[in-house]
């Protein structure tokens, strides 16, 4: 489970958490259902917000239905959203974009990838995501060439000297862009397409920026490329890109024509605006916080096959078995099985329907915290 959007239980209404979660489990059942137990590896928080933005436009389009227990849910049944055509567009480009990062770590040789075996066998499963997205893809009426031809224009950018940092990530807006503003059609509302692509470049940039700001230091040790170090960009310019893509995010979002606003307010403005602080925070030696995780000595992943045999059990039993090198091997079953993506930051919203603001907590006026 990746992405930069990791809402947290205790941050978040309840009734707002429950609908995000119920897009999360959406998603990963119609890639089981669909494309088989595999394709579930390629679950993606971020994903998800087009689902979230599909429905947020038009509800009646998203039908949800009762799911049977799921060890992610800790053995519970739960509210899901159906495969309408939303979650099955965020089941495509998933699976698209997953591919296309499969095939650059091939391509780089990167790690593991430098075996031959391993490369082969990723390739294979590269080959069966693409062909996979791609047919979803068309049955909603989306072209994935938008997706294809941006991991193609990345991959070149990459290889390329002398760039700015805002020219490397244009093919990673022009994608979710793309994505964005496809939910439009899909909720018969055009006139969003607009303000969705923007909302959507301005998301990528910011998608690029975090996960450059993240891999830093494990880049620069590997020697492996990272946007950040090839363009010469420090933490602080960095920083500044961020502030600038959170401000145009949040007054696009504010020119939706939606009908259920306030998870997309929630997730867009607040909680990205949460991830910029959080990533940014632990780049930062001075201000990482003493937190055992990250300061436990944990066995490497070995890489290549081993990884993967181990990568794909913990797929088919639900996240119940983690590999020795997994980061969540030590943690308790309720914790493994929390999909809330919370990280223990101590900075979560407590009581907030006692401080006097409602539910501004989570970006929503409602006063519907439980």
């Amino acid at each position: 489970m990746f992405g930069i959007v990791r809402p947290c239980r205790h941050g978040m209404c309840g009734g707002l958490f429950k609908e995000w979660m119920a897009h999360l489990c959406g998603l990963c059942l119609a890639l089981r259902d669909e494309h088989g137990h595999l394709s579930r590896l390629v679950t993606n928080y971020d994903g998800l917000l087009v689902s979230v933005l599909t429905e947020a436009q038009a509800p009646a389009t998203s039908p949800h239905r009762r799911a049977a227990a799921c060890a992610l849910r800790g053995f519970k049944g739960a509210d899901v959203a159906d495969a309408s055509q939303g979650v099955r567009l965020a089941a495509a480009t998933s699976l698209v974009l997953a591919a296309g990062k499969l095939r650059d770590h091939i391509a780089d040789a990167d790690g593991p990838y430098r075996r031959r075996t391993v490369a082969a066998a990723a390739e294979r499963v590269a080959a069966r995501w693409s062909r996979a997205g791609d047919r979803t893809a068309a049955a909603v009426g989306f072209d994935t060439g938008h997706l294809t031809a941006a991991v193609e224009e990345q991959t070149r950018l990459e290889r390329s000297c002398g760039l700015g940092l805002l020219e490397v990530t244009t093919p990673t807006e022009s994608a979710v862009a793309a994505a964005f503003a496809h939910t439009a059609l899909l909720a018969g509302k055009p006139h969003n397409q607009e303000a969705l692509r923007e909302i959507g470049r301005y998301f990528g940039r910011l998608a690029h920026i975090l996960d450059a700001v993240e891999d830093l230091s494990d880049d620069r040790a590997a020697g492996a490329y990272n946007p950040l170090t090839a363009t010469g960009t420090g933490l602080t310019e960095a920083r500044r890109h961020c502030d600038d893509a959170l401000l145009g995010l949040r007054l696009a979002v504010g020119e939706l024509d939606l009908e259920h606003p306030r998870l997309v307010r929630a997730l867009l403005v607040k909680e990205l605006d949460r991830s910029v602080t959080r990533i940014f925070t632990m780049a930062s030696p001075e201000t990482r916080p003493d937190d055992p995780k990250h300061t436990k000595r944990r066995r490497r992943d070995p890489g290549g096959l081993l990884s993967m045999a181990c990568a794909a059990v913990s797929c088919c039993t639900c996240g119940l078995y983690r590999a020795p090198w997994d980061e969540e091997r030590e943690n308790s079953c309720a914790q493994r099985f929390d999909c809330s993506g919370c990280d223990a930051c101590g900075q979560c919203w407590q009581g907030c329907t006692a401080c006097g603001e409602g539910c501004n907590c989570c970006g929503c006026d409602c006063n519907c915290c439980d």
